[in-house]
C-alpha cells in the first residue's frame, strides 16, 4: 500500500521489450532512501504499483561509463496495454515512492497503485504561486470522483478542487509541482488515474439496493 506522497522523481535509463513485456532499468541518484531497495520490495512508479528485479549502482545508460544507483522493474503485457509505461522512454523522469511501512505516517490517503485508467491533461493555469491543472473524466469513471474527493495522478495523491462534466481540477502546490513530474506536464499530456478504492467499496456494498 501507498499513501500517493511522492519521494522523488527518477529517470529511465534503459528499456527492453521482451516477448512477455517490458523492463525498465530507472536511475535514483538523488533520491532519498532508494539506495537501499531490496529485491521483491514494492514501488510506486507514478502511480503503477511494480516489484523491484534488481538494484545496486552501475552505467547511466546500463554501460560502463559513470555510476548511479539504480532499480529495474518488469511491467508484464497487461500493465503497459492499461498504462503509458510502456510509452516511456530514456530520459523521461517518473514518481517514485516506496511502500509504505506500517509505522509510518500517513500523510495522504489509501493508495493502491492498481491503476483505473488514463485520464488527460486538459488545461494548466498559474493561479499566484499555485497551479491549477484540468483534467478529463474518462469514460464511466465519473462516479468515483466528487468535489473535495481523493484521487492518485501519476502515483500523486491529491484533492478534487472541482468537477464539472467530463472534467475535474484540482489545485496545486509549488512544492508538489517541483517535487513530481507534474512540473513538465504540458495539455494532451496522459497521467495514470487511481480512484479513491473507498468509492469502489462502497459501491459494490450498495449494489442491488437502489
Amino acid at each position: 500500500m501507498f499513501t500517493g506522497i511522492v519521494e522523488g522523481t527518477g529517470t529511465v535509463r534503459t528499456r527492453t521489450e521482451t516477448p512477455d513485456g517490458l523492463r525498465l532499468r530507472i536511475g535514483v541518484d538523488g533520491v532519498d532512501g532508494f539506495d537501499d531497495l531490496a529485491h521483491g520490495q514494492s514501488i510506486s512508479v507514478s502511480g503503477v504499483c511494480l516489484t523491484v528485479e534488481e538494484h545496486g549502482t552501475g552505467g547511466r545508460n546500463g554501460g560502463d561509463a559513470g555510476t548511479e544507483a539504480f532499480f529495474e522493474v518488469f511491467l508484464a503485457a497487461e500493465t503497459v496495454a492499461k498504462t503509458y509505461l510502456g510509452d516511456l522512454r530514456a530520459g523521461d523522469a517518473v514518481n517514485l515512492e516506496r511502500a509504505m511501512p506500517a509505522d509510518g505516517r500517513f500523510d495522504g490517503h489509501v493508495v493502491q497503485g492498481h491503476v483505473d485508467t488514463v485520464a488527460e491533461v486538459r488545461a494548466i493555469e498559474r493561479v499566484g504561486e499555485d497551479w491549477r491543472f484540468t483534467f478529463s473524466v474518462p469514460e464511466g469513471h465519473g462516479r468515483y470522483l466528487v468535489d473535495k474527493g481523493s484521487v492518485t495522478l501519476d502515483g500523486i495523491s491529491l484533492t478534487i478542487a472541482e468537477k464539472c462534466g467530463d472534467e475535474f481540477d484540482v489545485a496545486i502546490i509549488p512544492t508538489t509541482h517541483e517535487l513530481t513530474t507534474l512540473s513538465g506536464k504540458s495539455a494532451g499530456d496522459p497521467v495514470h488515474l487511481e480512484v479513491d478504492v473507498i468509492a469502489k467499496y462502497v459501491e459494490n456494498m450498495l449494489d442491488g439496493y437502489a
